[in-house]
């Protein structure tokens, strides 16, 4: 067979098989090149694949057929059915805000002196694995306000607005001059008489915890038509007090409450000074004296991220800790090339900023935006590391996801790897869209 040319003699045309490729490589030759890179596509992609989808068919042995048993427990279990929930919470919550403040990051750094330095802070924990985030915010989120960040930070403002109980777990003994008065507050075995003392010493507040300028107490001093009293730590550091004595070494009950009560009704109150000494009205004559139990209550913690309620929020937040910067630089790069005749253009025809980032410079990155919040939504929906690090044993399974159900479901002592396979070719199932999404869109962009 021959081809001819213009202006020459006919050329002959190779057969098929020899014939060459547009680079001028022989097809032949492009297969073998191409067959190791297909021989581990299939090992480790089409054969992992093919496997779990068969295998989800069987039942925990792997021995007896179980239909789709596997992928009914799924949406019938109450631990698996939170962990798909939970995913559906990451994929909308996560990808969403690292996008929106990858974009106010990108779109303010551009105007600050020191933007390159500010998106060089806010894209390091890229550099950081997951392993290490996780560490980093389970201590972050601690209970203790005195490990945890996030608590320390949150009950210094709260004890800035409201003042907290001085004297928790503090207590008279038996010998003391006070008894239970019921919820937790203390009265005085005895009515009070006007120009008498009255001595309230209590026990059981460690000497470190007292308030830094509580001051010696002193003993009280009677005045007539007055009711004086003491309220003092009835402690002495290296022992050699005497019970419901005021000794040297012991200090006042700064701040403490005292309220007299008659019948029912509160008819005076007093605070104790720095010595413990405080004085009440002859109106509390006949009262008897009660140490409400607002002194005693348990001094406020902060907020328990960790718990059932909190947990998924608190794990989201170090996730965007860690992806907002990852959204801003590619955010950035796409800002760069926008052209700034346009921002410009707007900004002469009388557009304010906010109108200029909302319909000129948000739809003109619309594309670079569906990228990272397409990408976003592909890694959230594998998210383990951050949950099994982060979230303790008691609240694991309220911020169960996908990814970690799969490794409990096919590890451990119960492993069932029916039910795992089948939590596998789910979590696929929920990618392909996205991935189809992705291929489509980048599609239409080489066509343009």
């Amino acid at each position: 067979m021959a081809a001819a040319t213009a202006g020459g003699p006919a050329r002959p045309v190779p057969p098929a098989d020899k014939r060459k490729s547009v680079t001028g490589t022989r097809k032949v030759v492009a297969a073998g090149f191409l067959l190791p890179a297909l021989v581990l596509l299939g090992a480790l992609v089409v054969y992992p694949i093919g496997y779990s989808f068969y295998r989800s068919f069987f039942d925990q042995p792997g021995t007896g057929f179980a239909g789709l048993d596997n992928y009914v427990e799924i949406f019938t279990d109450d631990t698996i059915l939170t962990a798909v929930k939970n995913n559906a919470i990451w994929v909308v919550v996560a990808p969403t805000v690292s996008t929106a403040l990858g974009l106010i990051f990108a779109v303010l750094t551009e105007r600050i002196r020191w933007g390159t330095a500010f998106k060089l802070v806010v894209f390091m924990p890229m550099a950081i694995s997951m392993l290490a985030a996780g560490i980093i915010f389970r201590l972050v989120y601690e209970q203790d306000p005195e490990r945890g960040v996030a608590n320390a930070v949150w009950v210094g403002v709260h004890d800035t607005f409201s003042e907290s109980a001085g004297f928790p777990q503090a207590h008279p003994l038996p010998v003391h001059p006070l008894k239970a008065g019921g919820g937790g507050s203390f009265v005085t075995k005895e009515p009070v008489t006007a120009g008498e003392t009255v001595q309230l010493p209590l026990v059981g507040v460690a000497p470190a915890k007292m308030p830094s300028d509580a001051e010696p107490a002193k003993a009280p001093l009677a005045e007539p038509g007055e009711i004086t009293g003491t309220a003092w730590l009835d402690f002495t550091r290296g022992g050699g007090g005497k019970p419901n004595t005021v000794d040297p070494k012991e200090l006042g009950l700064k701040g403490i409450k005292v309220e007299a009560v008659k019948d029912g009704k509160v008819v005076a109150e007093a605070r104790a000074g720095a010595d413990g000494r405080f004085t009440l009205p002859d109106s509390a004559d006949g009262a008897l004296l009660r140490l409400p139990a607002e002194n005693f209550r348990e001094p406020y913690n902060g907020v328990n991220w960790l718990g059932p309620n909190l947990v998924t929020p608190a794990i989201i937040g170090s996730y965007v800790w860690m992806w907002a910067g990852f959204a801003m630089v590619l955010i950035a790069a796409g800002l760069a090339s926008v052209p700034r005749e346009l921002l410009e253009a707007a900004r002469v025809d009388g557009a304010n900023e906010w109108q200029v980032f909302r319909k000129v410079t948000v739809p003109l990155l619309a594309p670079v935006l569906a990228v990272v919040l397409v990408t976003l939504m592909i890694n959230v929906l594998k998210i383990f590391d951050l949950v099994f690090i982060i979230a303790p044993g008691s609240a694991q399974d309220d911020a169960n996801v996908l990814a970690l159900q799969l490794y409990r479901s096919s590890f451990g002592t119960d492993a069932n790897l029916g039910l795992g396979s089948a939590i596998a070719v789910l979590l696929l199932l929920l990618v392909l869209p996205v991935m189809f999404f992705n291929i489509r869109r980048m599609r239409k962009e080489a066509g343009r």
